[in-house]
C-alpha cells in the first residue's frame, strides 16, 4: 500500500512541477509543435525526397491555400497514380525503387528490385519463433520488437555506410509485409482461438499480394491493386511528418538504422499520427446507425453539428478524417483513393455505403466551415476513406497502423539514407528553455 501511496503523490505532484503559463510560450517566442504563428511548419532542414504543397506564400508574406499537390523525388503523385491506374499494374516496388535511389527504374531494373525484394522477404526461422514467442494485443508492438531482433541477425549492424544502409533499406522494406501478416495470424489465434496459418511468400507475387497471400490466402485483383494503391499514396509524406522526423532525430546521432526505424514506428503508432483511420471507421459505423436517412443533408447537417458542440458520438468536438496539417483545399491523396474505391464499393456491393460516405465527406467541410465562424476551410484527408477501403478488403482493424508502416517504411529508410550523408552532419538538437528560479539545495535532514 506504500507503494501504491508514493506513486499516488508523485503524480500529483507532477500536476502542479509540469504546469507552464500559456503566456511564456508567447513571450520567449516559442514554436511549439515546431509551428510557426500562421500554421505552417518551422523550417529545420532539406531534403530531396519528399514534397507536401497545400499553401502558397503571396508577396506580402502571407499564406494563400491552394489544392495539395504530393511530389515523389519531384514526381507528382497524381501522374504516378493516374498510370498505374489507367494500366492496371502495381506500382509499389516502383515507389520503392523511386524514393530509394532518386530515379524512375526502367523495366529491367523495376523486375530486378522485385525479384531482390520476394528474395528478402521469407524471415528468419528464429525471427518467425520470436513473433511467435512476443504474441501481444498490439502489432505495432510486435513489430518494432521484431525490427529490433533483426539487428541480431545482421552481420553488420552498426555500419552507416550507403552501401549497407541501402541493403538494409532493402530488407527491411521486403520483411514488413511477412511480420505483420504472421504477427496478426498468431494474434488471432491466441486472442480468438482460430486456426493458425504462416504461409511463405509467393515469389511470384508483388508485396501487396504477397500481403494478402499471407494474411488470408484468398484475394481478388482488385482488392490487390487497391491495397498497393494504399501503399504507394502512404509511402512518403515530407521530412516534416512526426515519424519521418523521428527517423530523421534518431538518425543524425548515427545510431544503428534498426534503433531508428523501432523509434518511428513508436511515433506512428499515436493515435494523432499513424491511428485516425480506426477512429473514422469508428465514427461511420455510429453515423450508419444514427442517421435514418443517408440521403438528407440537412439531417447530417444536423448531427455533425451536434458532433461538433460535443453532444453526440465521443463528444471530443471532432469529425475524424476532416482537416490536415498542411492540405486545406484537398488532401490529393483522398481524391486518388477515392478512384479505386469506388470500383471496389461496386464489387463488394457497398455502392450505398460509399454514396453515404461522400455525402458525410461534403457535409462535414461545409459543417466545420459554418462552425468556425473565422470561415476556416478544411478538406477531407486520406484517412477519411483508407479505413473503409480496408474494411472492404477484409483486413482487421489491428493491422489499419501496421499497414501505414508498411508503406511509410520507404519514406523512413529513404530519409534515413539522407540524413546520414549529409556532406555537413550535425546532430539535431533544439533548444527547450528553462523558465524555473534557481533554487537553493536544502538537505535532507532539513528538509
Amino acid at each position: 500500500m506504500k507503494k501504491e501511496y508514493l506513486i499516488y503523490k508523485l503524480s500529483e505532484s507532477v500536476k502542479t512541477t509540469s504546469k507552464i503559463d500559456n503566456d511564456l510560450f508567447i513571450k520567449y517566442n516559442v514554436k511549439r509543435g515546431l509551428r510557426n504563428d500562421d500554421g505552417s511548419g518551422v523550417l529545420v532542414g532539406l531534403t530531396q525526397i519528399g514534397n507536401v504543397v497545400g499553401y502558397e506564400r503571396t508577396k506580402d508574406g502571407q499564406l494563400q491555400a491552394i489544392p495539395g499537390k504530393l511530389y515523389y523525388r519531384g514526381f507528382d503523385v497524381e501522374d504516378i497514380v493516374h498510370d498505374l491506374i489507367k494500366e492496371k499494374r502495381f506500382g509499389f516496388e516502383e515507389v520503392a525503387f523511386l524514393m530509394l535511389s532518386g530515379k524512375l527504374p526502367d523495366t529491367e531494373e523495376l523486375e530486378n528490385f522485385r525479384e531482390l525484394i520476394n528474395d528478402n522477404m521469407p524471415l528468419e526461422q528464429k525471427t518467425k519463433l520470436n513473433i511467435i514467442d512476443i504474441e501481444g494485443q498490439n502489432i505495432m508492438n510486435i513489430l518494432a520488437r521484431s525490427v529490433l531482433e533483426m539487428y541480431n541477425f545482421d552481420p553488420n549492424p552498426d555500419d552507416t555506410l550507403p552501401e549497407n544502409l541501402m541493403r538494409q533499406s532493402i530488407q527491411l522494406i521486403s520483411k514488413f509485409p511477412a511480420i505483420i501478416a504472421y504477427a496478426y495470424n498468431i494474434f488471432r489465434h491466441s486472442t480468438h482461438g482460430r486456426s493458425l496459418h504462416i504461409r511463405h511468400p509467393n515469389e511470384s507475387l508483388t508485396i501487396a499480394e504477397n500481403f494478402l497471400y499471407m494474411l488470408k490466402r484468398k484475394f481478388t485483383p482488385l482488392e490487390a491493386r487497391t491495397l498497393d494503391l494504399l501503399l504507394v499514396l502512404q509511402a512518403e509524406h515530407g521530412g516534416g511528418n512526426n515519424s519521418t522526423f523521428t527517423v530523421r532525430v534518431t538518425s543524425s546521432t548515427g545510431t544503428d538504422t534498426y534503433s531508428s526505424i523501432a523509434a518511428g514506428i513508436g511515433s506512428l503508432k499515436g493515435p494523432l499520427h499513424g491511428g485516425a483511420n480506426i477512429q473514422v471507421v469508428d465514427m461511420f459505423n455510429h453515423l450508419k446507425e444514427n442517421i435514418t436517412d443517408w440521403k438528407d443533408a440537412n439531417e447530417i447537417d444536423a448531427y455533425f453539428q451536434r458532433m461538433l458542440n460535443k453532444e453526440v458520438y465521443n463528444k471530443t468536438g471532432l469529425i475524424y478524417g476532416i482537416g490536415h496539417a498542411v492540405y486545406t483545399i484537398s488532401d490529393p491523396r483522398a481524391i486518388l483513393l477515392k478512384e479505386l474505391a469506388r470500383d471496389l464499393a461496386k464489387e463488394k456491393e457497398r455502392e450505398a455505403e460509399f454514396a453515404f460516405l461522400e455525402l458525410l465527406e461534403t457535409r462535414a467541410i461545409e459543417s466545420f466551415y459554418n462552425f468556425k465562424g473565422n470561415k476556416k476551410r478544411v478538406s477531407s484527408n486520406i484517412d477519411f476513406y483508407s479505413g473503409f477501403v480496408y474494411e472492404m478488403i477484409g483486413l482487421p482493424q489491428e493491422i489499419y497502423t501496421p499497414l501505414f508502416a508498411m508503406a511509410r517504411i520507404v519514406g523512413w529508410t529513404a530519409h534515413r539514407i539522407e540524413e546520414l550523408n549529409f556532406k555537413s552532419k550535425r546532430i539535431i538538437r533544439p533548444a527547450y528553455r528553462n523558465i524555473l528560479e534557481m533554487q537553493k539545495y536544502v538537505p535532507i535532514r532539513s528538509r
